[in-house]
């Protein structure tokens, strides 16, 4: 199913939609302020290992990110960090950012794997942010890759739906995405250190 729903201002309505088919344990393809991702309800296994499926790889081994609606969500699956750490991803989010930060106990459960990192998103998106809020918890999600050698990422939600739409439960219509991902900047020792340049520019400390 395909769905156009307002980038700036989304419909309520629709969000429930949405966030109806990630209880059941759907699998969704959404914008983010970088490139459109594919996403499910973090606390769904099913729904987990199933996309895991789609992209053709093990929940354990999935660099699956969670996609928070602010800060507030991230002390529940990362150990304690830096008051320095706290207040540059405070600086940076909102916006096109993965911070990768160490696991606490809770990650492992999530994912079925000894996994000692987690990536954190906060995007700069309204559609994103209201549908985690919406959904009470994080999603779990991962960039939609194109095959095309050139352009990394598709752009247009259409194309996207015609290649996924046998894949996946629904596919957002939020206007056209970026084909640049996030910056990724490593949080996990004392010194944060940008790992994967992208849209965002960081200016550490």
């Amino acid at each position: 199913m395909l769905i156009t729903i307002h980038p700036d201002n989304p419909e309520k309505k629709k969000l429930d939609e949405v966030v109806k088919v990630l209880k059941k344990g759907g699998v969704i393809i959404y914008p983010t302020d970088t490139v459109y991702s594919m996403a499910c309800d973090l606390m769904n296994r099913k729904a987990v290992e199933r996309m895991a499926q789609i992209k053709g790889v093990k929940v354990e081994k999935a660099n699956f990110s969670l996609i928070c609606h602010d800060l507030s969500h991230i002390s529940d699956y990362t150990v304690q960090f830096s008051n320095a750490i706290y207040k540059l991803m405070k600086r940076a989010l909102p916006g096109p950012f993965t911070f990768i930060l160490n696991a606490n106990n809770s990650v492992p459960k999530l994912f079925q794997a000894k996994k000692k990192t987690i990536g954190i998103r906060i995007p700069d998106n309204n559609i994103a942010r209201l549908l985690v809020e919406e959904l009470g918890n994080p999603l779990i999600s991962t960039s939609v890759h194109d095959d095309d050698e050139i352009l990394e990422y598709i752009t247009d939600p259409e194309l996207i739906y015609e290649k996924y739409q046998n894949r996946v439960d629904m596919v957002i219509n939020g206007g056209y995405g970026k084909n640049e991902a996030s910056t990724v900047v490593d949080c996990t020792s004392n010194e944060p250190i940008i790992i994967r340049e992208g849209i965002g520019q960081l200016y550490l400390f």
